[in-house]
């Protein structure tokens, strides 16, 4: 019964939604209706077991600390679950089988990671620290790593070199953490493009990165998440854009909505162990972006 992918919430066209559908990965389809958020907002990210679903934070339009959960396998909404150590928004999200992670945030930015036990309920406990304080909007992982791209930096704190005037601010700095000890980040690689906005998803050893805002990029790159380096051309996107979510499978990532710059409902597929363009899938019921998105089936789970 796995392979489900879930996306909540989001900026919609022209209200915020509270909405979430649900995604059948392995079959080309449109998605359907899975049931509501506690309120709508954006800005938020989630992560996942083999069973439950977990979304924190986010804007309603201002930042909350609100942290909800969903049983993958039925078609109700969302349940208290507990509350981050502060409100935060702006946030990524990556999950191993039994601990979810948040990282990093906007307004303030903020290098904070923090974390819960899926199955169970309650606050958020801290984690550690990021490399650098930092807007990341997603992440993805393995069993054992957590994995977070770009992002948006401090004014006049760039850790990107390549930097330019137009984008002073566009990280393409990747972090890595060990999801089941405590502490801080370690760098990982670069992405080969920069900027914030990024979707990410991946299977058990390979991590894909998706978009990126300023540029609404349409690249693709991937990196082998066992090990370290630099990020490698993957494909591209059906259009350039940021602020899509993704879900995955062992073997395929979805690419959901985005802003392009217009909010679409387009879901978009890639076979994770190839390289090459992505497809398209079907749509969503809603044109969303700058919601939450996991999947019952990622490369975070012992498979």
């Amino acid at each position: 019964g796995r392979g489900r992918c879930v996306v909540a919430g989001g900026s919609g066209s022209p209200s915020l939604l509270s909405s979430c559908e649900k995604i059948d990965i392995a079959t080309l389809s449109n998605a359907t209706d899975f049931g509501d958020i506690s309120a709508a907002r954006s800005f938020f990210d989630g992560c996942s077991s083999s069973t439950r679903g977990v979304v924190g934070g986010g804007g309603e339009p201002s930042a909350v600390a609100t942290i909800e959960y969903f049983t993958m396998s039925s078609e109700g909404g969302a349940n208290d679950f507990g509350d981050l150590t502060f409100a935060r928004r702006y946030l990524a999200s990556a999950n191993s089988s039994t601990r979810g992670l948040f990282l990093n945030a906007y307004a303030p930015k903020t290098n904070s990671i923090e974390f819960v036990t899926i199955a169970t309920t309650g606050n958020a406990t801290d984690f550690g620290d990021s490399t650098a304080a930092r807007q990341a909007d997603s992440g993805t992982s393995s069993p054992t790593r957590a994995v977070v791209p770009g992002g948006e930096g401090l004014a006049g704190n760039s850790h990107n070199p390549n930097a330019n005037s137009s984008s002073p601010f566009a990280e393409n700095i990747i972090d890595f953490v060990t999801i089941a000890t405590l502490g801080d980040a370690k760098d990982f690689g670069d992405r080969t493009v920069s900027g914030w906005g990024v979707g990410a998803t991946g299977n058990s050893t390979r991590g894909l990165f998706f978009g990126a805002n300023p540029s609404k990029s349409d690249v693709i790159d991937f990196v082998t998440i066992a090990s370290k380096g630099n990020a490698t051309d993957f494909g591209n996107l059906l259009a350039g854009d940021g602020y899509s979510n993704g879900g995955s499978s062992k073997t395929r990532a979805l690419m959901t909505g985005g802003s392009t710059p217009n909010v679409t409902n387009v879901i978009q597929f890639v076979t994770i162990v190839t390289t090459g363009n992505a497809v398209d899938f079907g749509d969503l019921n809603a044109a969303r972006a700058r919601g939450a998105a996991f999947s019952d089936s990622n490369g975070g789970l012992i498979q």
